[in-house]
């Protein structure tokens, strides 16, 4: 989740299933009596929050260029 403008997460479902599947994971990890482990999604869910909503900018898709003779 570094690279948060990577062409993969352009979509924005893409980046709403990355943050829920971190948030399920967490959940599972909390009612299996795994605390720690829940902690530890619920940071990667976090910061998936932080990057690909509060930080994340689109890019503008421009038409392209026609070149002129």
């Amino acid at each position: 989740m570094k690279d948060s403008e990577h062409p993969l997460f352009r979509p924005l479902w893409r980046r709403v299933a990355v943050v829920a599947v971190c948030v399920i994971w967490s959940i599972i990890e909390f009612a299996t009596g795994t605390p720690f482990w829940g902690v530890i999604a619920l940071g990667f869910a976090g910061y998936g929050v932080w990057q690909f909503f509060y930080l994340y900018k689109p890019i503008e898709d421009k038409p392209p260029v026609k070149p002129t003779e």
